[in-house]
């Protein structure tokens, strides 16, 4: 008995299947930070594809948050009406629409504003120095997360994310590489967590729909926080109201991972058993005997596809087939074809799962 497209339903949310597309950067956007047609063809594919949940690439919560040129922004009131018009794109296409909020860090990348750290350690030997944060300057960073959470809200996203991985601000302040602070914000891992702390609390007060968390779960340098150190910061992720752990890894340093398949689930397994909290799985997840594979063994409740869903938009037809499983399918996409559809009372896409199998 297959698992991977059986619906689940997250704090109300229901997503038609257990598929989403992961975040990956298109550097697509306009200069100031907004979506453009590319987005719309993008990840509208992507959802009449079959995913069910459709996360946008990283969007930044602050100017200087960028991860590189041509990334889209959530930090400023503008920028609404556009993620709104994409939101629109892809629940018309029957997926629900998920929307990452970030800050890059020490690693933006663009010369013209200054880069920020929890302290002044470059991300490379060839990087330039970031400014450390000051306590007032941590304060600006929680805001921004707090009215990106608002604007979220505005746009009609149905699932947020905290990017809270990939050697970025707020995993910078988690790791002791990056982070050699002496007071409240540092050391400790209380103290490490303090600003990822505020900033679950500030968005959680206005943000009542399901709030996943993405995590970097080792960062592959010695020294560095390990799927353990994600048993502590998990359980208190867990208290605070986040649904889901998005179960990635790396980033912190320049260094080469031997990546196969399945190599970042079982950080998954381990904080979904440990935690007793909903987690994603990631990581050159190929197929849908894959995929179903670790739903259906409780590794992790949903899978992200990434490169595989960038070669393939119709990735879970592909899984589908993959699994011999029949899934409803555009009624366009049919024998019936959509001159005929409109000439007709409306079918709903399940009537036709029999005539087209994956």
């Amino acid at each position: 008995m297959t698992k991977l497209f059986d619906p689940i339903v997250i704090r109300g949310v229901e997503f038609r299947n257990r598929i989403a597309m992961s975040p990956m950067c298109m550097h697509s956007g306009t200069l100031d930070g907004k979506v453009t047609t590319f987005h719309h063809v993008h990840y509208g594919a992507r959802a009449l594809g079959g995913a069910g949940l459709v996360f946008l690439e990283t969007t930044a919560v602050m100017p200087n948050g960028l991860i590189g040129p041509g990334d889209i922004g959530i930090w400023n009131d503008g920028q609404i009406e556009g993620l709104k018009a994409l939101t629109d794109t892809i629940h018309a296409m029957g997926a629900k629409a998920g929307c990452q909020i970030g800050h890059a860090g020490r690693q933006f990348p663009i010369e013209t504003l200054p880069s920020i750290a929890p302290s002044a350690i470059p991300f490379t030997t060839e990087s330039r120095v970031p400014e450390a944060l000051t306590v007032e300057g941590i304060d600006k960073v929680v805001e921004a997360f707090r009215t990106a959470a608002i604007r979220a809200k505005a746009a009609n996203f149905d699932v947020l994310e905290i990017h809270t991985a990939h050697g970025y601000l707020l995993n910078e302040f988690l790791s002791p590489i990056a982070n050699h602070r002496t007071d409240e914000y540092g050391g400790s891992h209380e103290n490490r967590y303090r600003i990822v702390r505020r900033v679950i609390d500030v968005i959680r007060a206005e943000w009542k729909g399901p709030l996943f968390l993405r995590i970097s779960s080792t960062d592959y340098v010695e020294g560095g926080n390990r799927p353990e150190d994600f048993l502590i910061f998990g359980k208190w992720m867990k208290e605070q109201g986040i649904d889901l752990i998005d179960c990635s890894s790396g980033g912190m340093a320049m260094i080469k991972v031997e990546s196969y398949p399945n190599y970042q689930v079982p950080a998954a397994e381990l904080i979904r058993r440990e935690v007793g909290i909903m987690t994603g799985a990631v990581g050159l997840i190929e197929t849908g005997r894959q995929a179903d594979e670790i739903i259906r063994n409780g590794r992790a409740d949903i899978v992200l596809v990434g490169r595989e869903m960038l070669k393939d938009p119709f990735w879970a037809r592909t899984a589908a087939d993959d699994l011999q499983t029949p899934i409803p399918v555009p009624a366009q996409y049919t024998r019936y074809g959509s001159a005929w559809q409109r000439s007709q009372p409306a079918l709903p896409m399940a009537a036709l799962t029999d005539t087209v199998v994956g």
